[in-house]
């Protein structure tokens, strides 16, 4: 009998991607529920993102007015946008907790 386990993982990757995808809403850029949570959680680890960006698109100035209008924390604010930008494009992040080792 033919072996399909390799079948049946690659079956169950594209249904975690699927899941992973955001419902349809009537708004595009509203994040995944999932990133919700996660930004919402003071006590996820964060690091720090740095990139060269075009300074005529002002998005240091952008995000600062955002932030005075909405008192959303700036790290949230540009985690949000890139998360449902990256979604948008097909790239979900892996959210499973890292495994633990036996010993």
């Amino acid at each position: 009998m033919p072996d399909h386990s390799p079948y049946a993982r690659r079956l169950r990757e594209i249904a975690d991607a699927l899941d992973a995808e955001p419902h349809s809403t009537d708004d595009a850029l509203t994040p995944h529920p999932d990133t919700l949570e996660v930004v919402s959680n003071r006590h996820t680890k964060r690091g720090q993102l740095n990139y060269a960006v075009p300074e005529v698109l002002q998005l240091q100035r952008r995000i600062h007015r955002y932030n005075a209008d909405t008192d959303v924390p700036h790290g949230d604010i540009v985690a949000l946008a890139l998360d449902t930008w990256l979604r948008a494009k097909g790239y979900p992040p892996d959210l499973r907790p890292p495994e633990t080792e036996a010993i």
